[in-house]
């Protein structure tokens, strides 16, 4: 009994560190795969250690705090967080944490948008006014001032390896610049300028960035994932009238909503990538935002031609 209850503590003493003896002070820790794939990048050729706290193919909005997660924020250098209504429990974690914890908020970075309710979407009548959307990573312009704000921050932190992170944030930009270049060649040239949904629609930042339209079954951080046939029917007239190629489900989805509106329509479904988490085998190959992006490429190439 012993044994275990030593193995126990080992375990949540362990988060962060080196070996189970030697807590490591170059630790930092995301609650979300933006975050932790952007302190991965200027971090890269340090000894520093980027975790992500949110499991691969986890939706962010089931997360769960544990016992070891909580040690493994007490114990990090630096602990990115989103700010939105996805990780709402950090607030709960920030107040009974050391003062000392040094935090970075994705949505301090940037300008917020209130998410919308479209013509068609469900809603959640019991919400007196629209949140501040939280998915602020999607447009990669906002990817670029989070990088630079991030680096800034790291830097700080972490002095001697402020020229290898001035590097590597300089090199994971220019990815995303021509992410962006390609992005807005696309829409330019394209006669279609709406997106369909069928599914949460957590991309505001994204066709606000590109002068999209969309519609779409939810806004970004609904609860419920099951559309009523109303907001089922919207979207399959919708699909005819505007002669729609492809619509969209997100990563993680079940999709169940796009089924039913293929069925009717015949239109072809694919995954667009808003990077909030990834899949597990994404995760092991070491997929980045920059490569999620590539996908979207070329599903935006479909969907807009």
């Amino acid at each position: 009994m012993k044994k275990l209850l030593l193995l126990f503590v080992i375990v949540l003493t362990a988060g962060c560190t080196l070996n189970v003896n030697e807590k490591s002070n170059k630790c930092i820790i995301a609650t979300s795969f933006p975050g932790y794939d952007f302190a991965r990048a200027i971090v890269k050729d340090t000894d520093i250690e980027v975790k992500l706290l949110l499991s691969p193919g986890v939706d962010m909005h089931d997360y769960e705090l544990t016992p070891r997660d909580m040690v493994d924020i007490e114990n990090a250098e630096l602990f990115i967080y989103v700010g939105g209504e996805s990780d709402e429990w950090v607030k709960k974690v920030l107040s009974t944490t050391d003062e000392k914890l040094n935090t970075y908020k994705l949505m301090d970075a940037v300008k917020l948008l209130a998410e919308e309710i479209k013509p068609g979407m469900e809603s959640d009548e019991k919400e007196e006014k629209p949140e501040l959307d939280e998915h602020v990573w999607t447009s990669p312009i906002n990817a670029i001032k989070i990088i630079e704000g991030l680096t800034k921050k790291i830097s700080e932190l972490f002095p001697k390896y402020e020229s290898i992170f001035d590097k590597n944030s300089k090199s994971y930009i220019e990815e995303i610049k021509l992410i962006d270049s390609e992005i807005r060649d696309i829409v330019n040239n394209s006669s279609k300028k709406t997106l369909i949904f069928a599914d949460r629609f957590p991309l505001l930042y994204f066709t606000r960035e590109y002068n999209l339209d969309y519609y779409a079954a939810f806004p970004g951080c609904a609860h419920e994932t099951e559309a009523s046939a109303k907001t089922i029917a919207f979207l399959i007239e919708k699909v005819k009238r505007e002669n729609i190629p492809v619509i969209f489900t997100i990563e993680l989805s079940s999709g169940n909503i796009a089924e039913t509106i293929k069925k009717e329509t015949g239109v072809k479904v694919s995954t667009f990538e808003t990077a909030h988490n990834v899949t597990k085998k994404d995760f092991d190959n070491g997929i980045t935002y920059v490569d999620l992006m590539k996908r979207n490429i070329k599903s935006l190439k479909e969907a807009l031609k």
